[in-house]
Protein backbone atom coordinates (compact mmCIF):
# COMPACT_ATOMS: atom_id res chain seq x y z
CA UNK A 1 0.00 0.00 0.00
CA UNK A 2 2.78 2.33 0.96
CA UNK A 3 4.45 1.58 -2.67
CA UNK A 4 1.05 2.48 -4.62
CA UNK A 5 1.40 5.52 -2.93
CA UNK A 6 4.71 6.57 -3.35
CA UNK A 7 4.30 5.74 -6.77
CA UNK A 8 0.92 7.89 -7.37
CA UNK A 9 2.71 11.05 -5.57
CA UNK A 10 5.92 10.94 -8.50
CA UNK A 11 3.93 12.59 -10.66
CA UNK A 12 2.27 15.27 -8.47
CA UNK A 13 5.81 15.74 -7.03
CA UNK A 14 7.37 16.12 -10.36
CA UNK A 15 4.47 18.77 -11.08
CA UNK A 16 4.94 20.90 -8.03
CA UNK A 17 9.01 20.79 -8.62
CA UNK A 18 8.12 21.93 -12.50
CA UNK A 19 5.73 24.45 -11.18
CA UNK A 20 8.08 26.09 -8.96
CA UNK A 21 11.08 25.90 -11.49
CA UNK A 22 8.53 27.66 -13.70
CA UNK A 23 7.97 30.40 -10.61
CA UNK A 24 11.80 31.03 -9.57
CA UNK A 25 12.41 31.24 -13.74
CA UNK A 26 9.54 33.98 -14.09
CA UNK A 27 10.81 36.06 -10.85
CA UNK A 28 14.31 35.88 -12.05
CA UNK A 29 12.91 37.48 -15.03
CA UNK A 30 11.13 40.00 -13.61
CA UNK A 31 13.95 40.97 -11.85
CA UNK A 32 16.73 40.83 -14.23
CA UNK A 33 14.47 43.34 -16.46
CA UNK A 34 14.91 46.27 -14.13
CA UNK A 35 18.42 45.34 -12.98
CA UNK A 36 18.97 45.92 -16.61
CA UNK A 37 17.76 49.05 -17.31
CA UNK A 38 19.50 50.08 -14.24
CA UNK A 39 22.46 48.91 -15.11
CA UNK A 40 22.27 50.57 -18.92
CA UNK A 41 20.77 54.00 -17.49
CA UNK A 42 22.56 54.31 -14.02
CA UNK A 43 25.50 51.94 -13.78
CA UNK A 44 27.10 52.04 -16.93
CA UNK A 45 27.01 56.38 -17.33
CA UNK A 46 28.11 56.80 -13.56
CA UNK A 47 31.07 54.19 -14.31
CA UNK A 48 31.49 56.18 -17.50
CA UNK A 49 31.89 59.30 -15.48
CA UNK A 50 34.48 58.32 -13.06
CA UNK A 51 36.46 57.26 -16.21
CA UNK A 52 36.16 60.45 -18.01
CA UNK A 53 37.17 62.50 -15.28
CA UNK A 54 40.56 61.57 -15.73
CA UNK A 55 40.64 62.66 -19.44
CA UNK A 56 40.42 65.92 -20.93
CA UNK A 57 37.31 65.66 -23.56
CA UNK A 58 35.32 68.07 -25.12
CA UNK A 59 32.75 65.23 -26.28
CA UNK A 60 33.97 65.48 -30.49
CA UNK A 61 37.58 65.72 -29.95
CA UNK A 62 39.21 62.11 -29.06
CA UNK A 63 39.70 62.31 -25.19
CA UNK A 64 43.31 62.66 -23.77
CA UNK A 65 43.92 61.18 -20.48
CA UNK A 66 45.58 63.50 -18.18
CA UNK A 67 45.28 61.45 -14.29
CA UNK A 68 44.17 63.77 -11.62
CA UNK A 69 44.60 67.07 -13.35
CA UNK A 70 40.95 67.88 -13.25
CA UNK A 71 41.11 67.58 -9.64
CA UNK A 72 43.23 69.24 -9.41
CA UNK A 73 42.41 71.92 -11.71
CA UNK A 74 38.85 72.02 -8.80
CA UNK A 75 41.23 72.98 -6.18
CA UNK A 76 42.15 76.45 -7.83
CA UNK A 77 38.87 76.77 -9.09
CA UNK A 78 36.81 79.25 -6.83
CA UNK A 79 34.10 78.87 -8.50
CA UNK A 80 33.51 75.62 -7.38
CA UNK A 81 33.79 76.14 -3.57
CA UNK A 82 31.28 79.33 -4.05
CA UNK A 83 28.88 76.76 -6.11
CA UNK A 84 29.12 74.37 -2.81
CA UNK A 85 28.67 76.58 -0.12
CA UNK A 86 25.62 77.92 -2.28
CA UNK A 87 24.38 74.74 -2.44
CA UNK A 88 24.58 73.90 1.60
CA UNK A 89 23.46 77.37 1.83
CA UNK A 90 20.16 76.24 -0.36
CA UNK A 91 20.21 73.28 1.73
CA UNK A 92 19.85 74.64 4.71
CA UNK A 93 17.26 76.87 4.07
CA UNK A 94 14.69 74.30 2.84
CA UNK A 95 14.90 71.44 4.47
CA UNK A 96 14.32 72.23 8.15
CA UNK A 97 11.68 74.72 6.96
CA UNK A 98 10.39 72.22 5.01
CA UNK A 99 10.32 69.48 7.59
CA UNK A 100 8.74 71.87 10.47
CA UNK A 101 6.09 73.41 8.26
CA UNK A 102 4.69 70.23 6.62
CA UNK A 103 4.43 68.51 10.13
CA UNK A 104 2.17 71.33 11.66
CA UNK A 105 0.37 71.49 8.26
CA UNK A 106 -0.03 67.71 8.08
CA UNK A 107 -1.14 67.74 12.27
CA UNK A 108 -3.78 70.65 11.30
CA UNK A 109 -5.02 68.58 8.03
CA UNK A 110 -5.18 65.70 10.29
CA UNK A 111 -7.60 66.36 13.27
CA UNK A 112 -11.02 65.49 12.46
CA UNK A 113 -12.73 68.69 13.32
CA UNK A 114 -10.69 70.22 10.52
CA UNK A 115 -13.50 70.57 7.83
CA UNK A 116 -11.97 69.99 4.21
CA UNK A 117 -9.64 68.13 4.78
CA UNK A 118 -9.35 65.96 1.07
CA UNK A 119 -9.40 69.34 -0.21
CA UNK A 120 -6.65 71.12 1.17
CA UNK A 121 -4.77 67.86 0.67
CA UNK A 122 -5.07 67.89 -2.75
CA UNK A 123 -4.13 71.65 -2.62
CA UNK A 124 -1.41 71.23 -1.02
CA UNK A 125 -0.13 68.45 -3.22
CA UNK A 126 -1.02 70.41 -6.62
CA UNK A 127 2.55 71.96 -7.00
CA UNK A 128 3.86 68.95 -6.85
CA UNK A 129 3.07 67.04 -9.84
CA UNK A 130 3.34 70.66 -11.54
CA UNK A 131 6.85 70.65 -13.80
CA UNK A 132 9.43 72.51 -11.74
CA UNK A 133 10.20 74.83 -14.90
CA UNK A 134 6.48 76.12 -15.06
CA UNK A 135 6.31 76.64 -11.29
CA UNK A 136 10.28 78.81 -11.62
CA UNK A 137 8.61 80.54 -14.88
CA UNK A 138 5.55 81.39 -12.63
CA UNK A 139 7.43 82.52 -10.00
CA UNK A 140 9.54 84.20 -12.42
CA UNK A 141 7.05 87.05 -13.17
CA UNK A 142 6.04 87.29 -9.89
CA UNK A 143 9.40 88.16 -8.45
CA UNK A 144 9.79 91.03 -11.71
CA UNK A 145 10.51 94.24 -10.19
CA UNK A 146 8.29 95.48 -12.98
CA UNK A 147 4.86 94.37 -12.60
CA UNK A 148 5.27 92.15 -10.35
CA UNK A 149 2.28 90.78 -8.38
CA UNK A 150 4.61 91.03 -4.88
CA UNK A 151 6.47 94.71 -5.58
CA UNK A 152 2.45 95.44 -6.45
CA UNK A 153 1.16 94.28 -2.77
CA UNK A 154 4.32 95.55 -1.43
CA UNK A 155 3.95 99.43 -2.58
CA UNK A 156 0.31 98.51 -1.41
CA UNK A 157 0.86 98.52 2.14
CA UNK A 158 4.06 101.15 1.86
CA UNK A 159 6.80 98.87 1.86
CA UNK A 160 9.88 99.75 -1.03
CA UNK A 161 10.13 97.46 -4.25
CA UNK A 162 12.70 95.36 -4.28
CA UNK A 163 14.75 94.04 -6.91
CA UNK A 164 14.49 90.56 -5.48
CA UNK A 165 15.87 87.93 -8.18
CA UNK A 166 18.71 91.02 -8.81
CA UNK A 167 19.79 91.13 -5.30
CA UNK A 168 22.45 89.44 -4.73
CA UNK A 169 21.22 89.02 -1.02
CA UNK A 170 17.74 88.27 -1.60
CA UNK A 171 18.36 86.12 -4.89
CA UNK A 172 19.27 82.68 -2.74
CA UNK A 173 15.92 83.36 -0.63
CA UNK A 174 13.94 83.75 -3.20
CA UNK A 175 14.50 80.56 -5.02
CA UNK A 176 14.58 78.75 -1.67
CA UNK A 177 10.89 79.68 -1.32
CA UNK A 178 10.07 78.68 -4.91
CA UNK A 179 11.68 75.24 -3.61
CA UNK A 180 9.39 75.56 -0.28
CA UNK A 181 6.16 75.73 -2.14
CA UNK A 182 6.96 73.18 -4.87
CA UNK A 183 7.95 70.43 -2.34
CA UNK A 184 6.12 71.15 0.87
CA UNK A 185 3.13 69.38 -0.77
CA UNK A 186 4.93 65.90 -0.58
CA UNK A 187 6.38 66.00 2.67
CA UNK A 188 2.99 67.07 4.00
CA UNK A 189 1.59 63.99 2.45
CA UNK A 190 3.86 61.64 3.63
CA UNK A 191 4.09 63.16 7.03
CA UNK A 192 -0.16 62.20 6.54
CA UNK A 193 0.73 58.60 6.20
CA UNK A 194 2.75 58.66 9.11
CA UNK A 195 0.09 60.24 11.14
CA UNK A 196 -2.65 57.57 10.06
CA UNK A 197 -0.26 54.99 11.35
CA UNK A 198 -0.40 55.83 14.86
CA UNK A 199 -2.53 54.30 17.48
CA UNK A 200 -5.39 56.30 18.91
CA UNK A 201 -4.48 54.36 22.59
CA UNK A 202 -1.53 56.30 22.95
CA UNK A 203 -3.32 59.82 22.43
CA UNK A 204 -6.02 58.38 24.91
CA UNK A 205 -3.28 57.24 27.40
CA UNK A 206 -1.74 60.73 27.51
CA UNK A 207 -5.09 62.07 27.92
CA UNK A 208 -5.44 60.27 31.07
CA UNK A 209 -2.24 61.17 32.22
CA UNK A 210 -3.51 65.31 31.95
CA UNK A 211 -1.32 65.86 28.11
CA UNK A 212 -2.96 68.63 26.74
CA UNK A 213 -3.18 68.56 22.81
CA UNK A 214 0.00 70.55 21.75
CA UNK A 215 1.89 68.39 25.10
CA UNK A 216 1.12 65.10 23.02
CA UNK A 217 2.28 66.13 19.91
CA UNK A 218 5.43 67.28 21.31
CA UNK A 219 5.73 64.08 23.07
CA UNK A 220 3.77 61.19 21.40
CA UNK A 221 3.34 62.31 17.48
CA UNK A 222 6.84 64.19 16.77
CA UNK A 223 8.99 61.03 18.65
CA UNK A 224 6.71 58.59 16.48
CA UNK A 225 7.07 60.31 13.50
CA UNK A 226 11.01 60.34 13.81
CA UNK A 227 11.49 57.66 11.61
CA UNK A 228 9.41 59.65 8.86
CA UNK A 229 11.57 62.75 9.78
CA UNK A 230 14.96 60.43 8.94
CA UNK A 231 13.40 59.84 5.26
CA UNK A 232 12.13 63.25 4.57
CA UNK A 233 15.49 64.52 5.58
CA UNK A 234 17.53 62.16 4.09
CA UNK A 235 15.15 62.49 0.69
CA UNK A 236 15.67 66.36 0.81
CA UNK A 237 19.31 66.85 0.89
CA UNK A 238 19.88 64.30 -1.58
CA UNK A 239 17.47 66.65 -3.35
CA UNK A 240 18.53 69.76 -2.67
CA UNK A 241 21.88 68.97 -3.87
CA UNK A 242 20.23 68.61 -6.85
CA UNK A 243 18.85 71.89 -7.34
CA UNK A 244 18.82 73.24 -11.04
CA UNK A 245 16.05 73.95 -12.66
CA UNK A 246 15.03 76.68 -11.01
CA UNK A 247 17.82 78.43 -10.92
CA UNK A 248 18.71 77.86 -14.84
CA UNK A 249 15.14 79.51 -15.25
CA UNK A 250 15.14 82.17 -12.56
CA UNK A 251 18.89 83.57 -12.11
CA UNK A 252 21.30 81.71 -14.31
CA UNK A 253 23.48 81.14 -11.78
CA UNK A 254 23.46 85.23 -10.90
CA UNK A 255 23.92 88.02 -9.63
CA UNK A 256 27.50 87.88 -8.81
CA UNK A 257 27.42 83.94 -8.39
CA UNK A 258 24.99 84.52 -5.95
CA UNK A 259 22.98 81.47 -6.66
CA UNK A 260 25.47 79.17 -8.87
CA UNK A 261 24.74 75.81 -7.45
CA UNK A 262 26.94 72.63 -8.11
CA UNK A 263 24.54 71.28 -10.79
CA UNK A 264 24.25 74.60 -12.60
CA UNK A 265 28.32 74.98 -12.45
CA UNK A 266 28.08 71.30 -13.35
CA UNK A 267 26.33 71.96 -16.81
CA UNK A 268 28.01 74.70 -17.72
CA UNK A 269 31.20 73.58 -17.44
CA UNK A 270 30.09 69.94 -19.41
CA UNK A 271 27.49 71.72 -21.86
CA UNK A 272 28.52 75.09 -22.25
CA UNK A 273 32.66 74.82 -21.79
CA UNK A 274 32.09 71.41 -23.38
CA UNK A 275 34.99 70.64 -20.74
CA UNK A 276 33.66 66.85 -20.16
CA UNK A 277 35.87 65.84 -18.11
CA UNK A 278 36.20 68.73 -15.36
CA UNK A 279 32.54 68.26 -15.29
CA UNK A 280 32.84 65.07 -14.77
CA UNK A 281 35.48 65.59 -11.93
CA UNK A 282 33.02 67.85 -10.22
CA UNK A 283 30.35 65.14 -10.39
CA UNK A 284 32.34 62.86 -9.10
CA UNK A 285 33.36 65.16 -5.83
CA UNK A 286 29.50 66.10 -5.85
CA UNK A 287 28.53 62.09 -5.11
CA UNK A 288 31.48 61.76 -2.65
CA UNK A 289 29.88 64.98 -0.73
CA UNK A 290 26.22 63.78 -1.06
CA UNK A 291 27.13 60.25 -0.23
CA UNK A 292 29.15 61.24 3.33
CA UNK A 293 26.29 63.07 4.34
CA UNK A 294 23.98 60.54 3.39
CA UNK A 295 26.09 58.31 5.92
CA UNK A 296 26.37 60.81 8.33
CA UNK A 297 22.84 61.24 8.64
CA UNK A 298 21.85 57.14 8.48
CA UNK A 299 24.94 57.19 11.26
CA UNK A 300 22.77 59.39 13.67
CA UNK A 301 19.23 58.38 12.88
CA UNK A 302 19.41 54.85 13.06
CA UNK A 303 20.45 54.40 16.86
CA UNK A 304 17.58 56.72 17.30
CA UNK A 305 14.94 54.94 15.39
CA UNK A 306 15.83 51.50 17.57
CA UNK A 307 13.02 51.90 20.28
Amino acid sequence: MSDIHRVSDVPKTRWFASLRDARVRAAYLFIALPCIVVAVFVLAPCLWAIALSFYKSDGINPAIFIGLKNYGKMLDDSVVWISFLNTFYYVAGTVPVSIILSFYIAVILNEKWFKGRSLMRTIYFLPVVVAMVAVAFVWQWLYNPSFGIINRLMQLVGLPPQIWLGDPWLAMPCIILVSIWKGLGFFVIIYLAGLQGIPSMYYEAASLDGANRWQQIRHVTWPLLFPTTCFLTIMGVIGGFQVFEQVYVMTRGGPVNATRVVLYYLWEKGFVSLELGYASAIAVLLFIVVLGITLLQLKYYTPRMEF
